[in-house]
């Protein structure tokens, strides 16, 4: 059973679709009172948590929590949620963009127009009793030219409705082409500057963040035409408030309409509060029941997928995967993560300096990221005091001074799918290469130097021979006088003849006493002998389901 803790108001048809949801108990805790102390104390007994924009998920909430895999915002913006804390931790990050998009683009057209039409004044004056027809002249939209910074979700949503009142809308977004943006009629540019002296309205739609911290500054302010109009509707702080109001007072902004702030709720004495050309409305973009009732089952729908099939969706610190693609990949997953617990053990005192993963075959059409960090938590996990999951072992890795870097082909050799890994050592290189039999069945075919076919589960002795006759039976029967049972025996060596070096993996029933290595040691033919310990076929990975 996953317990899932909902913070903020959620809407009630979120909360109840978890309640429907065989496998998850839902805990409601909306106090916004609850200390830190207290709030840390629940989250330690919860596998996920669904938040809004009241609870802040900082690094002191994050840290040490034994259950907690996920937390999922209803809503866009993570500007609450501690990412770098979060997947230092392992937990997943994921938000609901399709939830707010159609409310959010309305309140940013909503704003547009009032702001050009002097909408709040107008009837501040009408309800103080005048009727000044004079002091109100608007502008009209049709016929301008809207730039819209950012087109994701929301930005092309307003986008469209603007096209509707018959404005020329033009856009800055790094993950647009030209040609697809002007299939839905916006004219793209590739840097923000280029626009910003042929707008008369501009609107901003990108993520939060330092990346976008005062993205509309006062350098970029000034190159407007005068009498431009300002819209955020997105971040506080995207478009720089300071420079801004500074703008709306000279009268080089003609007005500016604000639904987020650098600092929310906007303190009562702010600055902006007092400057007549700049609209204001509290954060109120997603305020709809339409658009909170969407989050919320939006958001339900997304942790549960998460937690009952470990599924990623919208997710801010990994790579997404549907349920089905996890099917897919789980094999892969799997042969990562033991191709990264082999070479952990094969490294003996070296310290780890990078790795590249090398994919070939079907493998280079997989989501190699996802294998790439399933490899990384293979070589880390059995050195560390923390957990590590596909989460969070690159960011360890990359902290240790480990660089892993992958390769990918689609042309094929002796195998169909291959995965290979080196690892660079202050002490050397080691290499290892595996495949997928069927859909599940894994093999090591690559140790080193020398081709072979080993299973790649369970205990595995290799031992590193000159290929000389008797060398089987003497270690064969070292085993069958401990009572340890070989259940598969390959063999790999470099000349296609006796007397060379040769490796020789068995993979072994029961561990073998240290007895049985320093007798198997004993053969003057023997160069080297290990034990590996890998998971027993089938073992579930651990990660995500459980942490």
């Amino acid at each position: 059973m996953f317990n899932v803790l909902c913070r903020d108001d959620l809407s009630a048809a979120g909360i109840k679709m978890l309640q429907e949801t065989a496998g998850i108990n839902v805990v409601v805790n909306n106090d916004k009172k609850l200390s830190v102390e207290a709030l840390r104390e629940l989250l330690s007994q919860m596998d996920g948590v669904i938040i809004r924009s009241g609870t802040t998920m900082t690094p002191e909430l994050l840290k040490d929590q034994p259950r907690l895999k996920v937390v999922v915002r209803a809503g866009v913006g993570v500007d609450n949620i501690d990412k770098e804390a979060a997947t230092r931790e392992g937990i997943v990050v994921m938000n609901t963009p399709a939830g707010n998009t159609t409310s959010t683009a309305e309140h940013s057209i909503a704003m547009m127009m009032a702001l050009s039409r002097f909408i709040a004044p107008a009837d501040a004056s009408m309800k103080a009793g005048k009727w000044d027809k004079k002091s109100f002249v608007g502008s009209q939209l049709a016929g301008k030219t809207l730039a819209v910074v950012g087109l994701g979700r929301i930005g092309m949503s307003v986008a469209r409705k603007a096209i509707g009142l018959e404005m020329k809308v033009i856009g800055y977004d790094p993950f647009w082409s030209v040609e697809k943006a002007a299939e839905q009629g916006v004219t793209l540019y590739r840097e923000v500057d280029d626009q910003l002296t042929l707008c008369d309205y501009l609107t901003v739609h990108t993520p939060g963040g330092s990346e976008t911290k005062s993205l509309i500054d006062a350098d970029r302010i000034a190159k407007m035409k005068p009498g431009v109009r300002l819209i955020n509707c997105a971040r506080g702080g995207i478009i720089n408030e300071e420079a801004l109001a500074n703008a709306l007072e000279s009268g080089h902004v003609a007005g500016a309409a604000l639904d987020v702030f650098e600092t929310e709720p906007l303190p009562a004495d702010s600055r902006l509060l007092k400057i007549k050309n700049l609209l204001t409305t509290p954060h109120l973009g997603a305020s709809t029941e339409e658009a909170q009732e969407s989050v919320a089952i939006e958001a339900a729908e997304i942790i549960t997928g998460f937690l009952i099939r470990n599924e990623i969706r919208h997710a801010v610190n990994m790579a997404p995967i549907s349920a089905s693609e996890m099917a897919d990949m789980h094999a892969y997953l799997d042969l990562g993560r033991r191709l990264g617990l082999l070479l952990a053990q094969q490294n003996k005192s070296g310290n780890v300096k990078s790795a590249v993963i090398n994919y070939r075959g079907e493998a280079a059409a997989k989501k190699t990221k996802l294998i790439t960090n399933a490899f990384a938590c293979g070589l880390l996990e059995g050195a560390m005091d923390e957990a590590v999951n596909i989460v969070n072992a690159e960011m360890l890795a990359r902290e240790r001074g480990i660089e892993i870097t992958e390769t990918s082909s689609k042309e094929t050799s002796d195998f169909s799918t291959v995965v290979q890994a080196v690892v660079q050592t202050d002490q050397g290189e080691l290499t290892a290469s595996g495949t997928i039999f069927g859909k599940k069945f894994l093999r090591l075919v690559r140790l080193g130097q020398f081709s072979i076919d080993a299973y790649l589960d369970g205990q595995m002795l290799i031992y590193r021979h000159r290929d000389m006759p008797g060398l089987i039976g003497y270690i064969g029967g070292i085993c069958g006088r401990h009572q340890v049972n070989i259940a598969h025996m390959a063999l790999g060596r470099l000349k296609d003849c006796p007397g060379g070096d040769s490796v020789a993996i068995l993979n072994l029933d029961t561990e073998p006493s240290q007895e049985v290595l320093d007798e198997i040691k004993k053969h003057p033919e023997v160069t080297g002998v290990e034990l590996v310990k890998l998971p027993k076929a089938g073992t579930p990975l651990p990660w995500l389901g459980a942490k």
